[in-house]
């Protein structure tokens, strides 16, 4: 059963490719994503029930050393997080939008998580790293107040860490914007 995720965030790719097999004979997970971000960084998502997802992500840590960028385990990680990640969740209606930018892909899926968890909103995306210089956003709707309380708590997650790049809540999105971020 899935109930958690893992994330192991690698400085070097060789080292990321043998953290991940590590990783998978470690403990009885399914791999999400393995692939190299920019610059040159290696990640390694996995998912399980969260005592296999806590050992593949421990084995991962401890393989890396002093390659490993960021970590993280999430029990219970919210429905819609792993959508948000394909780009396959499906927002009926677009309202004011908040925005929160990390400097890891691993800060950024726990303030995305912490970020729906918090406030009535649902994630449009969380882009990870792919193209924009190994930093990742994401991107949440619903009302107002919703999403200013959901950002406020998301972003304290990657501030936590160091690695809150900015934050931005927008009431009314223009429609061209919306179509553009879609």
């Amino acid at each position: 059963m899935i109930n958690a995720i893992g994330l192991v965030e690698f400085a070097s790719i060789a080292q990321g490719i043998d953290g991940c097999d590590i990783m998978l004979k470690t403990a009885n997970v399914e791999l999400l994503v393995a692939k190299t971000i920019c610059p040159g960084k290696y990640i390694v998502l996995v998912a399980g029930d969260t005592s296999a997802v806590q050992q593949s992500v421990a084995a991962g840590v401890e393989l890396g050393a002093e390659t490993v960028v960021d970590q993280f385990v999430i029990p219970n990680v919210h429905s819609t997080i792993i959508p948000a990640i394909s780009c396959a969740n499906v927002v009926p209606e677009i309202k004011a939008i908040g925005i929160i930018e990390t400097f890891s892909v691993a800060s950024l899926i726990e303030a995305a998580d912490k970020a729906v968890k918090t406030g009535e909103v649902d994630p449009l995306r969380l882009h990870l790293a792919f193209g924009i210089g190994g930093k990742s956003y994401t991107i949440v709707t619903g009302e107002v107040a919703a999403v200013k309380s959901a950002v406020e708590a998301g972003s304290a997650v990657a501030a936590d860490k160091g690695l809150l790049v900015r934050k931005v809540v927008i009431p009314r999105p223009h429609q061209q914007l919306i179509e553009s971020l879609l």
